[in-house]
Order: structure tokens, then sequence, then C-alpha cells
């Protein structure tokens, strides 16, 4: 049990607070997660565990599920299976959000070009035989600025259909970049976009750069652009040991949440694989809940599910998908996590101290502003009609057969229309999907 001084106290919350102040118990902790400082070269942090966080490492899984779903049902990147949406996304930006993005993708687009090709670059440098990399190459990418470095195996359960064949080398380097702190937190807004979109362009040079770094010590590396994924991240981050998936749909990283950007690199050099780690975080987002609250669209689901062989909190596409295209990228779910804002130290800290999520219900964890509707505090959310959710879906082709039909099934059809219709359905098979896209 803690037990202030009457002084300390009168300090902290003034003398009528201090009248109605109750002693909280102290949470037991049932471990401690020690992890490198959120810079290189600052001292290790801390993270304690309250016992009734803890769960096991990493995500709790089934793994014949996920082999089942993996096997029959492969899992496909959203910019192939829902391409129509993100197409239609670009019909509905405001004017400074479209030239913000043209402008990104002419900047992106030659950092992921460079990234398709480095599969096949040979080595430059000749290898140190029987030298295990693992530490070379963690230094070096901290150098580089990346804020979470670990190391496992490639998951082919989690590929992409499409990429299934692509991924050359077994050994995975997962690479987290931390986006700017102060432009995030003004979520959404397009100053919170210039973070989002401009980290991807830095994450995509660096990871070229160490990438031509493990090349010149002797071995391949291939670089997944943050950008052109090659399957689901998170799974491999968290096995990796950087991180639990939250409430939010996202990877919780100890120092940013997720703040942060993922890209990936696969080699041959030889390195040890990292353990996947309990932070307490699949519990923890259970009890804070802050994301699923204050999500605008009403996207989040409270209660977990057991969703390809893994628990976790299903995120509605269609209720966030909206949101996201008309108010500047949206974002809210990252801004209102008190990971994210404080960090896991601090958080987890306050939670074993007084069993409360720091920041809840305080404006300054869960207030926000949408363009045109005003600020929105706790408690408080955004109303949209119906209309506002109706999307296409789907693929491209997909979504052009759906209107197709509609027209047909109302006699909307000229003849100049259904040639249309057939070069823009030719047009969409000859281009054939791609995994390419901003998440």
């Amino acid at each position: 049990m803690v037990v202030h001084s009457p002084e300390r106290l009168k300090l902290n919350y003034g003398r009528e607070s201090l009248q109605m102040l109750k002693e909280v118990p102290r949470k037991s902790v049932s471990h401690v997660v020690k992890r490198p400082g959120r810079l290189h070269g600052q001292p290790d942090v801390e993270i304690p565990v309250a016992d009734d966080l803890a769960t096991v490492p990493g995500i709790p899984k089934k793994d014949e599920d996920v082999a089942f779903y993996s096997r029959i049902y492969p899992v496909e990147s959203q910019n192939i299976e829902k391409a129509a949406d993100r197409e239609w996304v670009w019909t509905v930006y405001t004017e400074e959000v479209l030239k913000y993005r043209e402008r990104h993708d002419e900047v992106n687009q030659p950092l992921v070009d460079a990234s398709l090709l480095t599969g096949d670059l040979a080595p430059t440098g000749t290898p140190e035989v029987g030298k295990n990399m693992t530490d070379v190459i963690r230094l070096k990418a901290r150098e580089l600025g990346f804020g979470e470095v670990g190391f496992t195996k490639f998951d082919h359960k989690y590929a992409y259909a499409s990429k299934k064949r692509w991924v050359k080398y077994e050994h995975t380097i997962c690479l987290a970049l931390e986006q700017d702190y102060y432009q995030t937190q003004t979520i959404p807004s397009l100053e919170a976009e210039f973070a989002h979109f401009g980290t991807y362009e830095i994450e995509g040079a660096l990871a070229l750069d160490l990438a031509d770094y493990i090349r010149s010590l002797g071995y391949h590396a291939q670089v997944h652009s943050p950008n052109d994924n090659s399957g689901v991240y998170i799974p491999m981050f968290v096995a990796a040991g950087l991180g639990q998936l939250g409430a939010n749909g996202q990877l919780l990283s100890p120092h940013f949440g997720s703040r942060a950007r993922l890209a990936m690199i696969t080699t041959d050099a030889p390195v040890t694989y990292d353990e996947p780690i309990d932070y307490g975080l699949h519990n923890f987002c259970q009890v804070c809940q802050v994301c699923v609250n204050r999500c605008p669209g009403r996207a989040l689901v409270k209660e977990k599910v057991w969703w390809r062989g893994a628990e976790k909190n299903k995120l509605i596409y269609e209720r966030c998908r909206p949101v996201m295209a008309r108010y500047d990228g949206c974002g809210v779910c990252m801004k209102v996590c008190p990971i994210q804002k404080y960090g896991a130290p601090a958080v987890m800290e306050h939670y074993v101290e007084t069993g409360e999520v720091l920041g809840k219900g305080t404006d300054n964890l869960e207030g926000y502003e949408i363009p045109e509707k005003g600020y929105f505090g706790p408690g408080s959310l955004p109303q949209f009609n119906r209309q506002f959710f109706e999307i296409p879906h789907g693929r491209r082709e997909e979504w052009l057969f759906e209107e197709f039909k509609e027209k047909l099934e109302n006699d909307m059809l000229p003849t100049e229309e259904i040639m249309d219709f057939a070069v823009e359905l030719k047009k969409i098979l000859d281009e054939g999907g791609t995994t390419r896209g901003d998440e």
C-alpha cells in the first residue's frame, strides 16, 4: 500500500481534494519488462505489468486456426481486396489533402520502386564467417533513427496471396519509425497527415539505407516497403517483441503506441530471433476502452472476438473508412490512446499505483475537433447520417460490375456507356491488382 505524506498530498491535490481522497491499494506486479530507451543512447526503461493485466506473450492465438485460414482463405492486401474504396477516397478528399497526397506520391514512388528490386541485389561485401549479425544490424538501425528494432522469422501464414512467392529470405528485421509527437496530437488535421505521410517518406529511405548496409556486410537484404506491404506486418512485429495488438487494431509499442510506421527487411544474414513479450496491453485495452468510446465512426468494438485464429478487437471497416477519407485521415484512435500520449512506462506505473487509466476522462487525452462539426470532449461524439457511410465495396472490377448492373436494371445504359464499361473493365483486368498504397 502506498501512503504519501500530508504535505505531498496537499501539494498534489489541494486541501479540498485531500479531504475526499481515499487510499488506493497498490496493485501487485506480475512482471517487469525492460526495454531500450526511446532514442538511441537513452537509458533502458522498465514497464511494470500488474497481475490483472498479465496474459500471454504476444497475442492469444490458436496456431491450427491461423494455419487453416492461411491455407484455405489466404489474406490479401486491402489495396487489392478493397481497391474500389481506395480509388473512391480520391473523389472526396479536400483540395488541400488532394494536393498534398499527389506531392507525397511523387516523392514516395521512387522509394517504393527501389524497394521492389532489392531482393535481387547482390551483397557488396564479404561476410565474416561464424559471426552473428543481430547486434550489428540492431545498432545500425537504431543509429539510423528507428525507434523499435526486432528479429523474427518471416511467417508465410501472414503473407498476402499475391506476394507469397515474392519474399526471398527467411529472417525478418521489423522496423518501427516514430512519427512526430506534436503534429500527431492535432488529429484529425492536415498537419497530422504531414506527420503520417512524411514518416513514410523518411522510413522508405532509411530502410533502403539499412539494406545497403546489410549488403556491405556480405548478405542479401530485401526491403518490404511500408507502402507496398508483403503481408500482415503486426503479427511479425509482435513475434519480434515490439509490442502487442491494441483495441484500435494497431500495434502498440512501448514508447509511442501506434504513433509509428512499420517496415520490414528480410535477409539471409545470421541473426537470433527475439521473443514475444507480454506488456499487459491485451488486457489493458479492455480496461481502458478510450479509443472504442471516442471513435467518431463507432468503428471499434468493445468485446474481443476470435478472428482468423487470433483474439482481438475487430474493427468495422465500413464505419472507419468514410471518416478517414473525409476528415484528414482521422486517426482519432491513435490520438486518444494513452500509450501513444504518455508511453507505456508512465501508463503502467500509474495503473499499478492507482488502478486507473492515465488521462482517461480528460480533454487533454480524449478531446478532438472535427472540421465543420466542432469540438468533442469526453462523452461527446459527432453524428453522421446513413448516406455518409455509403462507400464502394470490393475490388475495382466488382464495383464496376455493380454500377453496370444497377444501370442495366434501370434501363439507363445507352450504347456509348456499354462501350465505356467494356473499355474500363479491360483496363482494370490488364492492370491487375497492386499491393501498393498508404495505410
